[in-house]
């Protein structure tokens, strides 16, 4: 059952949107464009002094205010560590979150750049010891109420949801489910005596931006508190050599500035699951809203259960049959070629970008 704050969040009209801003104490002029967002609500506003905002309204019910908080915070951190990141801006009295018919929404100066293509060697090495900078900041603060990235978060409360809405065809649930439920096991195994700290959580190609020479990190509304492979892996999602070997340049540039737990690379695989698991059920949780079976007409057909319970068994069968070294970063690792996979195979939410 959807809620009234989630009606009027996908109902968000131009018009709410201006008087949302205004009713936080700045005054716009009648301009406002929706950008691309699947999750939230994102809008571009002009000031009533012609200087263009972005106004972010969270998805109710996925977030709580402290969650939120919390988000802010860690930006705020790696603002103070001069990490080049797209940060949110205050409300003229000085906080950074309001909130309106029951939906939580912020504001962002507005930040150009282009997005980059690929990762050649230099850029694996600045992204390193980019990560390692976020890393150093995210290590020293907690987030009691952010969301941990384990087995029980990100698969068996997704499964549960999922077998109580009667999602899956009745003749795949069983498969999925064992599939999804040891891969959990196995990652929460392999987590055990691994650091866990404040990431990004969702720190792909599609969430950086060159300007000025430099790379910017954007959207940090999947944070996490998580192993800092995490980070790593998604950056670099590819399994064959060359991945390897730019793994081994993005962990040692990594640890110029900060320690890298090289047993955590067995997580790679696991969190891979995990991550397969999540967004099935994401897909699912948000189909009410229109723009999901509009952008993803294929979800939910037997076809699709068919191919995500393939997939997960696959992995599965990865996972339990590699050995230690197979997942050892090293320049000479060799693994089986496989095709070449572009960005819309890794992430769900990528859009090119001209």
């Amino acid at each position: 059952m959807v809620d009234t704050a989630t009606d009027l969040f996908l109902e968000l009209t131009p018009e709410r949107v201006l008087a949302a801003v205004e009713a936080a104490g700045l005054k716009t002029n009648p301009v406002c464009y929706a950008l691309n967002s699947f999750e939230n609500r994102v809008y571009e506003v002009e000031l009533e002094d012609r200087r263009r905002v972005v106004a972010k309204f969270y998805r109710p019910m996925r977030w709580s205010w402290e969650q939120i908080l919390e988000e802010h915070e860690f930006m705020t951190d790696l603002v103070a560590d001069e990490i080049p990141i797209c940060n949110h801006r205050p409300f003229p009295d000085g906080t950074t979150l309001k909130s309106i018919d029951g939906i939580h929404y912020c504001l962002y100066d507005r930040f150009g750049g282009r997005a980059p293509e690929e990762f050649d060697d230099p850029s694996v090495e600045r992204l390193g010891m980019l990560a390692a900078r976020i890393h150093n900041a995210g290590a020293r603060r907690q987030a009691d109420h952010r969301v941990r990235l384990c087995g029980d978060t990100y698969v068996r409360k997704n499964l549960a949801w999922l077998g109580a809405n009667d999602v899956l065809p009745v003749r795949l649930e069983r498969r999925y489910f064992e599939a999804a439920h040891a891969i959990a096991d196995i990652a929460d195994e392999r987590m055990e005596g691994v650091e866990t700290l404040r990431v990004h959580g969702d720190f792909h190609i599609g969430n950086l931006l060159l300007r000025d020479g430099l790379f910017h990190v954007l959207d940090f509304d999947d944070m996490v508190v998580g192993p800092a492979v995490q980070d790593l892996w998604l950056i670099l999602p590819g399994r064959d050599a060359y991945t390897a070997r730019q793994r081994e340049t993005f962990v040692s540039a990594y640890e110029q500035l900060r320690h890298f737990d090289r047993r955590s690379l067995r997580l790679i695989e696991p969190l891979r699951g995990l991550r397969l698991v999540h967004y099935a059920t994401w897909l699912a949780r948000r189909w009410h809203d229109p723009v999901f079976p509009v952008t993803w007409p294929h979800f939910g057909t037997e076809a699709y259960w068919e191919q995500e319970t393939r997939d997960l068994e696959d992995l599965l069968a990865d996972i339990r049959a590699e050995e230690p070294a197979a997942v050892a970063l090293s320049a000479e690792a060799t693994t089986k070629e496989e095709p070449e996979l572009t960005n819309k195979d890794f992430f769900w939410d990528w859009e090119d970008k001209a």
